[in-house]
């Protein structure tokens, strides 16, 4: 499914009305309508129940205005609370709002304490709050009326249903500037936006709803809509598929340089997901001087020792054997744990340069090349980025708070300038092509926030890779299977979910893919 930013929207609405005719009016009309079925079906029926919407003064509240007509007309006590005065309302709000008032729908103009006390009334004693005060224009600070009326929805303990997203989130961001209203169910119009499905505006958005309200298919389909929400149909399609007659030959290589001293988890974890992820031979390549502890750590994988500069560290040297290995892989997957020695860094600048097959870099790899990002932009091969936000603010010369302030728009830049699929961890996972398209990843759970998850997920990009895959869909697929084993893994619980877990619950996350 596409995802379209407020602008992007406001295109879609635009070129509906004018070059196809439909009037904006009609398209108020249905996102209406849309809004009383789903609070219907959240309330279990709407006759006598005391529906409160609090509207604004643009087409959020027009919304509202049609909806507590609908509303009122199957059976429900309406009231609605304007922030503003209706003098002020235009174009098609204006006629829902006069329409609503013909209805006698009470619509109370907030403009002094005594209404204020209704405020507080009405949210004491209704059944449902809708939230139809800003949309997808809002920007920046709310204003103070706004975030006192915000603080009543809030504090009431009352289901709330907001329209197309929760008053205060960032509708391309999902930042929350001051405060949002919390939402149990969000009827988000035509398309999602990125704000209901980014962190922070995530979990203010509760149940998210795509409502259709007679948008063309055309306009929501478009080439020029780069952002997409991966869903479990979308990955199931793009799986590897293993014929009935395989051998491990046939199911993909992935060499495996990682580890330090210290630091031999981060390897294991990242070579024994590729093999739980379908991989047919996996080698890990590592300094002979911890060698043998990988021997005793891993049973299926082959290991291969390397030579070293010091215990547990790599340099220069390595680089020859490591070339030797690489030719017999499919996929490279460099960095995890791998330690932040000069000669370490440089070692992994040169098999950059060197290596034609697909190299998945993370952790140690990203801080090697950090200060060289045109070596990935000139890689013979496209590189497959994950970095956390930390590694990613190295990357670009930003704080982790500019990172995380506008993640999708930080991993398209990143793609783009380093030539390289990025994969930008997270809460909500993205992952940016260089061409500037974007998926946004909505499997995986807060469990995952743990040690090794991201190791776990460079090796199952590996493997797919390895398996067949692009690069490009590796990573989106990787990303989604990986955090579904995160989501299998936590019917257990969240707390105490470790990368092991994750990686153990590789395998059934794929099955219940390819069951689909």
């Amino acid at each position: 499914m596409k995802v379209a930013t407020a602008s992007e929207m406001r295109a879609i609405d635009r070129c509906a009305i004018e070059e196809y005719g439909i009037p904006g009016i009609v398209l108020m009309e249905n996102a209406g309508v849309e809004v009383v079925k789903a609070a219907e079906s959240m309330l279990a029926g709407l006759v006598n129940k005391k529906i409160t919407i609090f509207a604004g003064k643009g087409n959020n509240g027009g919304d509202g205005f049609v909806a507590a007509r609908h509303f009122s007309n199957k059976g429900a006590k309406v009231k609605v609370f304007l922030l503003g005065n209706q003098a002020e309302i235009q174009g098609d709000a204006a006629i829902n709002c006069h329409i609503a008032g013909k209805m006698g729908i009470d619509i109370v103009e907030i403009s002094g304490e005594r209404d204020w006390d209704k405020v507080n009334i009405a949210t004491a004693f209704t059944d449902c709050l809708i939230d139809a005060l800003v949309g997808t224009g809002f920007k920046g600070e709310l204003s103070l009326e706004m975030k006192r009326l915000i603080a009543a929805m809030n504090g009431a303990n009352k289901p709330v249903l907001a329209i197309d997203l929760p008053s205060g989130v960032a509708a391309d961001t999902g930042q929350v500037v001051t405060a949002a209203v919390q939402a149990t169910r969000t009827v988000t119009l035509g398309l999602p936006k990125p704000g209901v499905l980014l962190y922070p505006g995530a979990a203010f958005t509760g149940e998210l709803l795509v409502a259709d309200i007679g948008l063309p298919q055309a306009l929501l389909t478009g080439e020029n809509l780069k952002q997409n929400v991966l869903t479990a149909g979308h990955i199931c399609d793009v799986l590897p598929k293993r014929c009935s007659d395989a051998h491990k030959g046939m199911c993909g290589k992935v060499l495996v340089v990682a580890g330090s001293q210290g630091l031999t988890g981060a390897a294991a974890l990242t070579s024994n997901a590729a093999l739980k992820s379908g991989a047919g031979l996996v080698t890990l390549a590592v300094a002979e001087g911890i060698h043998d502890i990988m021997e005793i750590k891993l049973t299926e994988v082959m290991t291969a020792p390397l030579p070293e500069i010091a215990k547990g560290v790599l340099g220069q040297a390595a680089l020859s054997p490591i070339l030797t290995l690489a030719g017999k892989c499919d996929a490279l997957a460099l960095g995890p744990g791998l330690g932040s020695h000069a000669e370490t860094r440089l070692l992994v600048r040169e098999i950059l340069q060197a290596v034609d097959k697909p190299l998945i870099i993370d952790a140690d790899g990203l801080n090697a090349v950090a200060e060289t990002g045109e070596l990935l932009a000139n890689a013979l091969a496209l590189p497959v980025l994950t970095p956390h936000p930390g590694e990613m603010a190295r990357l670009i010369g930003l704080s982790v708070d500019e990172v995380n302030q506008d993640r999708i728009y930080v991993a398209r830049q990143a793609a783009e300038q380093f030539g390289s699929v990025v994969v930008l961890k997270g809460a909500r996972t993205i992952v940016a092509y260089p061409d500037g398209e974007v998926y946004i990843n909505t499997s995986g759970n807060a469990g995952m926030a743990t040690g090794g998850a991201g190791d776990v997920l460079t090796g199952v990009i590996g493997s797919f890779i390895a398996q067949g895959l692009s690069s490009h869909t590796a990573a989106i697929a990787g990303v989604y299977v990986h955090g579904l084993a995160g989501d299998i893994a936590a019917q257990a619980g969240l707390a105490g979910l470790t990368a092991g877990d994750v990686l153990n619950s590789v395998p059934a996350a794929l099955l219940s893919l390819q069951k689909l």
